[in-house]
């Protein structure tokens, strides 16, 4: 009898069976690897004809590029801003696997860009993974009509009227670090205690976002140790990246899969993900409870998880699914610890280093009398204010933005750029598939942009009578800088994150004089967090000791 007919399988599938045994593994196996490089060679080709090839960098590595040049820079936004004066503001780098990517400098084409991010420019498959493996798919993940739907949904919670409610709840965090430094200082011998400054910052902005965003207390300024908090300044031990680990990282970016592969640094993200998830699903059940039972429904929407609460439902106008609320309040919990907390302790090691700076600001805090009101905080402080924009622009908490062309498109340029042919164009082709990134560090303190100065820590430019001058005015974005971005991905919290920096940094330097431990000179690098953070030379972690003294 017919052994197909005994095991049920049609003659069909026999006969193929029949013929790739007949065939064999090897030469099978070999037909797929010439189709993927056919289909590579192809794609190739296409974004060859269909992509402005312009000048830039020689690859000084066969397999990375430059990318391990970048990678392993202590700055390398300073190598950005050198390719740019070399080769204009676009230009092409060398990355893996001999793919390349454009980079764009010109204030005109970046705004082009951000203007169609999230629709013609996307993320990348390695950044959609990292993402999801840490806080899920919800805002940061999304994209297109998803991201629209979900951003609308939360935009209420940051509004105006929003956030101005919660100044009271970035002074209450603020008053609860100064009582214990005023406790250290008052056990010290000098009336002068050495903090570890960097530590309290995330502490404050972790209770702050645990109380505005989802009614909270994490309780970490009082000393408890949440399970998020552990995690969370367990990031800032990691080591940096052993050459295998940075030759991994790197691959990712064309083999995703290798993303998954198990590190010291992707083991913390899972654990992060799961430990937020389920603080966010217990502060979520005991909403909808507390809603259920005592909470008017018209108060309850105003707040960020009463908006999440609404959009579960589905006769919302934004619906959400119960896995997108979740992420949401992973996102917030993530970008309120991570950036504010980052900026505020830029601004103490500026001001450490910058006593005259440090001086009159205290001076026009002092002038006003008693801590400022939201309104105030937006407008009667030009100093404070100067000081906070001069540190987001020196120090973006996200240092570089890429995306990826899911369209071919044409950038318009504010001024030609040569390309490898030598001929000189105003508009640069993107074919679909295009790598883009834009070092938003490196425009932020670019000297083309902003002046010989550009790289100085000087308040006073935003002061001016004329206001910011050159070409920084060309750049789009908050404040002409890019540390917020631009678009339709703007940072949703950005008045939330600037009142609680403004709030915060009021109190702390009114009530007390900061100096570098070591002195002004005292030399500081860029450690690993989540996201990139400041570190004292020498110190371990993360770790931003200042000498800290009441003021008198």
């Amino acid at each position: 009898m017919n052994p197909s007919i005994i095991i049920g399988i049609p003659d069909s599938l026999s006969s193929l069976w029949t013929t790739v045994r007949s065939v064999g593994a090897f030469n099978i196996a070999c037909s797929f690897t010439a189709l993927w490089a056919f289909v590579k060679v192809t794609r190739a080709l296409r974004w060859r004809l269909r992509t402005t090839q312009l000048r830039g960098p020689p690859r000084t590595s066969v397999v990375f590029g430059v990318s391990n040049d970048l990678l392993s820079s202590k700055d390398n936004a300073i190598m950005y801003e050198h390719w740019a004066q070399e080769y204009g503001v676009v230009y092409m780098i060398p990355s893996i696997l001999g793919q390349t990517k454009i980079v764009l400098s010109d204030p005109r084409a970046i705004a082009h860009f951000y203007a169609r991010e999230s629709w013609t420019y996307v993320q990348a498959p390695l950044s959609l993974m990292l993402i999801e493996n840490m806080v899920g798919r919800g805002l940061l993940w999304s994209q297109g009509e998803s991201h629209r739907r979900q951003r609308k949904a939360l935009t209420p919670a940051f509004s105006n009227a929003a956030v101005r409610k919660l100044t009271s709840v970035f002074y209450d965090s603020a008053y609860k670090a100064k009582a214990a430094w005023d406790t250290f200082i008052e056990s010290s011998k000098d009336g002068t205690a050495v903090i570890e400054v960097q530590n309290w910052m995330n502490h404050i902005s972790l209770d702050t976002v645990g109380i505005a965003g989802f009614s909270h207390d994490f309780g970490s300024l009082d000393g408890k140790r949440a399970s998020v908090t552990e995690v969370f300044d367990t990031f800032g031990t990691i080591q940096q990246r052993s050459a295998l680990n940075k030759a991994l990282f790197l691959l990712a970016s064309v083999f995703p899969i290798i993303a998954r592969i198990p590190t010291k640094r992707t083991k913390l993200a899972k654990k992060l993900n799961i430990t937020m998830g389920e603080i966010s699903n217990d502060l979520l059940l005991r909403s909808r409870q507390e809603k259920d039972v005592n909470m008017k429904e018209v108060e309850e929407e105003k707040s960020i998880i009463g908006l999440l609460i609404k959009a579960e439902g589905q006769e919302a106008e934004f619906h959400m699914s119960e896995d997108e609320v979740t992420s949401q309040m992973k996102v917030l919990l993530l970008a309120g610890y991570e950036t504010t907390s980052t900026s505020l302790t830029w601004a103490l090691i500026e001001l450490s280093r910058h006593s005259d700076v440090q001086t009159r600001l205290r001076e026009e805090l002092l002038a006003l009398g008693p801590d400022p009101t939201y309104d105030q905080l937006k407008a009667n402080l030009p100093y404070l204010d100067a000081v906070v924009h001069e540190i987001l622009r020196l120090h973006p908490a996200v240092p570089e933005f890429s995306r990826h062309a899911r369209v071919d498109d044409v950038i318009p340029l504010s001024e030609p750029v040569c390309t490898k042919s030598g001929e000189m164009t105003e508009s640069i082709s993107i074919a679909k598939g295009s790598s883009i990134v834009i070092s938003i560090r490196a425009i932020n303190r670019s000297l083309a942009i902003w002046g010989p100065d550009a790289k100085e820590f000087k308040p006073d430019r935003w002061l001016a009578e004329d206001g910011i001058s050159g070409k920084a005015k060309e750049v789009q974005g908050h404040r002409h800088l890019l540390t917020f971005v631009d678009g339709p991905r703007t940072c949703l919290g950005k008045d939330f994150a600037i009142a609680e920096f403004k709030a915060v940094l009021s109190v702390l330097v009114k009530s007390f004089v900061f100096e570098m431990r070591d002195g002004p000179d005292t030399e500081v690098e860029i450690a690993r967090g989540i996201l990139p953070r400041p570190r004292v030379v020498g110190e371990d972690g993360i770790g931003v000791p200042l000498k800290v003294r009441r003021y008198e």
